[in-house]
This record gives C-alpha cells, sequence and structure tokens, in this order.
C-alpha cells in the first residue's frame, strides 16, 4: 500500500521509512501503534508479527499486538500473546489490564482478578482497577463465588496474600507519610 503524506501523520511516515531502512529493528512497535491509533489495526497486526520474527522476546513489540488484537475484540489472541509477558513482568501495568480485560471479556474471572490485584499492587491508586476488583469480588460474593476447583483456591490464597502485603505497605505509607514527603 502507498501512503501519501496528505492521508497519514508525519509521525508514522517517519517510523514506516525507518522500517523500510532496517525491517530488523525494533521501531515496528511504535510504527504499529501509528497504525492502530489510525483505526489499522490489521496493518499493526502485520507489522508486529513481522517485527516479532526478529525479536520475540519483544516486550514493546508483545504489548503493540496485543493492543491491536483487542482493537479487533480478539481477546483469545490477547491472551496468548501476554501471558508471558504478565508472568516475567508483572509490573508491565499495560500488559496487566489487557490481560485482565481480556480474561473478563473471555469470562475467565480468576484470571482477570489476578491480574487486576496484581495492578493495585504496583499501583494503589488505580481506581479503575480498585472498582473492577470490587465489583468482581461484590459479584462473586452474591453468586456464591467463582473458587470451585482446587486450582482456583490456590490462585485466591496467593492473591489473597499479595492483597494483604499491599495493605501493609499501604498502611506504612501512610503511618510514615512524612519520611516519603521529603
Amino acid at each position: 500500500m502507498a501512503l501519501t503524506p496528505q492521508k497519514y501523520p508525519p509521525v508514522l511516515l517517519k517510523y514506516l521509512k525507518m522500517f523500510q531502512d532496517d525491517p530488523t529493528s525494533r521501531i515496528f512497535a511504535p510504527l504499529a501503534e501509528s497504525y492502530r491509533k489510525m483505526g489499522l489495526a490489521d496493518e499493526a497486526i502485520e507489522i508486529c508479527k513481522e517485527g516479532l520474527e526478529h525479536h520475540p522476546d519483544f516486550t514493546g513489540g508483545l504489548v503493540a499486538l496485543a493492543r491491536a488484537y483487542s482493537d479487533k475484540r480478539m481477546y483469545g489472541e490477547v491472551k496468548a500473546t501476554l501471558k508471558k509477558v504478565v508472568d516475567e513482568l508483572p509490573d508491565n501495568l499495560m500488559a496487566q489490564r489487557l490481560y485482565a480485560e481480556a480474561c473478563l471479556s473471555l469470562a475467565e474471572i480468576p484470571e482477570a482478578l489476578s491480574a487486576l490485584k496484581m495492578i493495585l499492587y504496583f499501583n494503589p491508586n488505580d481506581m479503575d482497577a480498585l472498582n473492577l476488583v470490587t465489583e468482581i469480588e461484590n459479584q462473586t460474593l452474591q453468586n456464591g463465588g467463582i473458587w470451585k476447583s482446587p486450582a482456583s483456591q490456590t490462585k485466591f490464597k496467593k492473591i489473597s496474600v499479595l492483597q494483604q502485603m499491599l495493605e501493609k505497605v499501604q498502611s506504612y505509607r501512610r503511618d510514615h507519610q512524612s519520611t516519603f514527603d521529603r
């Protein structure tokens, strides 16, 4: 597809030129994001797949691919793309958020809750994640629980331990706020 300057923003053309000059560079991720922001998710997916052939573990590329899949409501692909990222880099909040949204869309509530609680662990002030966790937990109580299998119970215990640790950190921060303000 020929790109004309009148139709596409200069930044996309810049990234495209850089990608054409070196198709093995990591510039594919911002190029894909530019395509995605223009509503060209298919092009973003294609560019990401091509770039990930050269850099299969590049987190930025995996997240860009997941975002493009999410735009197309391909939630199974989002989840599969991000599973390794959220396991190996739990502090990647964008990956956790996309993973949680995909799991919610796939009705995989325990996994979504785990990802949302991980977001809260690293960013306790994330009100969107907090509201979703609260809503999920309230629905869980009203519906009699989602923790029926032993594997889910084990995961729930781990999440509970993380939540207790988070509450202790928040309490410590409140009690020692003057130390953090310096």
